[in-house]
């Protein structure tokens, strides 16, 4: 009994080491059989939003037209926010505090971040950033990231 124990291990241990790290390597290392392109990029120009066919809101999306929401306001009932994005890469935006008599105007030019997802108002007074998504856009924070918690759906922008 002693003697089938010791015959099996050994058969196991044959078998095991009959598998050739080369091939595991091979396997790994194989090119998938497809009719696509890849591209790669060095990794520090790779975004989160960046699509390898070159499609991004920019150049993909109907992104021109007027857009609104109503924004969290600490001491009104919010702020009716209207801004208006020209092919032309210029923007007007208007901010109306409801239940007050005060409104600010200011328009100027936006730019697009690289990943052609993200634009950046540059006006007198406006200096807000948008992730561009279909018919909406997105406001974000100060530091270009989406603002999260119970208030993250106001700052979404529908298109008119």
């Amino acid at each position: 009994m002693k003697n089938k124990a010791i015959l099996s291990g050994g058969v196991l241990a044959i078998f095991l080491l009959s598998c050739s790290p080369n091939e595991k390597k091979r396997e790994l290392f194989s090119k998938p059989e497809t009719d696509s392109v890849t591209v790669q990029k060095p990794m520090d120009s790779v975004t989160v939003d960046s699509v390898a066919d070159g499609h991004n809101s920019q150049i993909s999306l109907d992104w021109s037209g007027t857009y609104e929401a109503v924004l969290p306001c600490a001491d009104c009932p919010g702020i009716k926010t209207s801004l208006t994005l020209n092919k032309d890469n210029t923007f007007m935006i208007t901010e109306e505090y409801i239940d007050r008599k005060s409104i600010n105007e200011d328009k100027g030019t936006f730019q697009w971040d690289k990943a052609g997802s993200i634009i950046t108002l540059k006006g007198k007074l406006a200096n807000y950033k948008y992730k561009v998504g279909e018919n909406h856009l997105n406001q974000l924070d100060l530091e270009g990231k989406e603002i999260t918690g119970p208030n993250k759906d106001f700052y979404i922008f529908k298109k008119k």
